[in-house]
């Protein structure tokens, strides 16, 4: 076993370009091997402060690891913000609410007549709450299947290796642990001004809990998660506007795609108030007056509403860990800086998911949690930014992997694009959803895949084939000579493929 593990830091020093003496491998082998040792029964090998999709998925694994592991959870319900109220009660109101608007505008092409159709809001909200709890009793499952010790309270560092709960039932208990992982998530990003009563004014949480259908919504930022809330709405009947600061909406989206989208977004009655800066609330009365004005400055509007709903973005979520007291450093932000191991400036602490630099994503996360473990446990881990994917879950969906068109002219990268039509494929016009596209970047003299956009339908299960491919360096050509079952939707990424290098078949 010793001298297994000293072959896999030898591989890893190597892969990392730093000394790899058999001197030094042998110092740190036998360095880890102090430090997994045991120090008392009451000492876990790694504790993690936090039972989002990163601090649960990196639990899991440290047990599954052999390592004595303890995941802190102040919600006294695992899944973070992601399964509570963030990711899969979005996804269960988006798919209900597209349910219903299917049923009251597009059944009827398809020869299914109902004579009525009406929103039961309440049975709508259950549904999605049963299966957030469902959820998290599975989470609570895999945790008594894998040995993982489930402490629900609030943690705060006492020292590099000592964490205080408050537990929820009014107690205090004090979590010994060689290796600590921070990984408490995001909150909201409140806005100067405006305070949110999750009532009037409300944040993604409450926005996913409103007892009546408003009739009248304010979105305040065309991000991610104010469109597919305010999707959500729109489609139950509410009358959306969207007040963005920038000049675009989804600002990191491939400029291309983001027109179309915006485009498919105004056909279903969504607004837009582009460049529009947000000076003034007023929610004394029955309902909210918002007052905006240009972004460049210039004449003031007020815009009135049932709700508002503040979606400006996400802050890492930090207050009340004590990180000052042991010293770990922060950037203006307040995100923890880790280096590649993900280990802060103070040993024995690390941090993963949305605390830290890097895109804040559930997935994204799960996969820090992984590769922390992994290099806590003397093994490789490995997460690039660059390669993971997004999705915004609204319809058509949005899913993108890699670098988009104008990063790569920013960049100065020569390149070919292969674009293909959803109009041009079989399977979208058989079952008549043939809005959006896919578009490939290649570099212009390898071919290799640098960046895959796909508006569609269920774009977010399509992307996963290119980000396989990104991962592995593919070729767009080699995606085009892989038989892809017909019809089916995945057959315009084998033609957007074909366009890049070549030309494809069916335009």
């Amino acid at each position: 076993m010793a001298m297994a593990s000293l072959a896999r830091r030898k591989a890893y020093l190597l892969t990392r370009n730093i000394s790899n003496s058999p001197t030094d491998a042998l110092r740190i082998s036998l360095s880890l091997t102090r430090r997994f040792s045991s120090a008392g029964s009451d000492e876990n090998d790694v504790v993690i402060i936090g039972g989002g999709p990163g601090g649960y998925v990196a639990a899991i694994k440290a047990a599954q690891l052999g390592l004595k592991t303890t995941c802190i959870e102040k919600r006294g319900a695992l899944g973070g913000t992601c399964l509570n109220v963030g990711c899969i009660p979005s996804k269960a109101l988006l798919h209900s609410s597209h349910m219903y608007h299917e049923a009251k505008h597009v059944f009827a092409n398809h020869g299914v007549k109902v004579s009525s159709v009406e929103v039961d809001l309440p049975a709508m909200l259950a549904q999605k709450d049963t299966a957030v709890k469902n959820l998290t009793r599975g989470i609570e499952g895999l945790f008594k299947k894998n040995k993982v010790n489930y402490v629900k309270g609030y943690g705060k560092f006492l020292s590099p290796s000592e964490v205080s709960v408050d537990t929820i039932d009014g107690g205090n208990t004090v979590v010994k642990g060689k290796h600590i992982i921070v990984a408490t998530g995001s909150d909201v990003k409140s806005l100067p001004g405006i305070t949110i009563d999750e009532k009037k004014i409300v944040s993604s949480t409450g926005a996913l809990s409103l007892t009546e259908i408003p009739k009248k919504l304010i979105v305040i930022g065309a991000g991610y998660i104010g469109l597919e809330m305010g999707s959500v709405w729109g489609r139950l009947g509410s009358e959306v506007t969207v007040v963005e600061f920038a000049s675009d909406i989804v600002p990191s989206m491939d400029g291309e795609i983001r027109k179309q989208f915006q485009r498919s977004l105004e056909k279903q009655k969504m607004k837009f108030m582009l460049k529009t800066k947000v000076v003034g609330v007023d929610s004394s009365g029955d309902g909210v007056k918002l007052i905006v004005e240009p972004a460049e400055g210039g004449d003031q509007t007020t815009l009135e509403a049932d709700v508002v709903l503040v979606s400006a973005g996400r802050t890492p979520f930090t207050s009340g860990l004590d990180l000052e007291k042991i010293g770990v450093e922060t950037d203006k932000g307040g995100r923890i800086l880790v280096n590649e191991r993900f280990s802060t400036n103070v040993s024995g602490v690390y941090a993963i998911g949305d605390v830290i630099p890097g895109p804040m994503l559930a997935h994204k996360a799960e996969e820090d949690g992984f590769a922390c473990v992994e290099f806590i446990a003397g093994k490789h881990g490995h997460v690039d930014y660059d390669k993971v994917p997004g999705v915004v879950y609204t319809y058509p969906e949005v899913a993108s992997v890699g670098k988009t068109e104008e990063q790569l002219k920013k960049e100065g990268v020569s390149y070919n694009v292969g674009k293909f039509p959803f109009m041009a494929n079989s399977r979208a016009k058989a079952i008549d959803t043939a809005e959006g596209m896919v578009k490939i970047l290649a570099d212009k003299e390898t071919d290799k895949i640098l960046g895959v956009h796909i508006m569609s339908p269920n774009a977010g299960e399509l992307i996963h084939e290119a980000v396989l491919a990104i991962n592995y360096d593919a070729s767009s050509e080699d995606i085009a000579r892989v038989c892809h079952a017909h019809p089916t939707m995945s057959e315009a990424i084998k033609e957007a493929a074909m366009a890049t290098y070549d030309k494809p078949i069916h335009m």
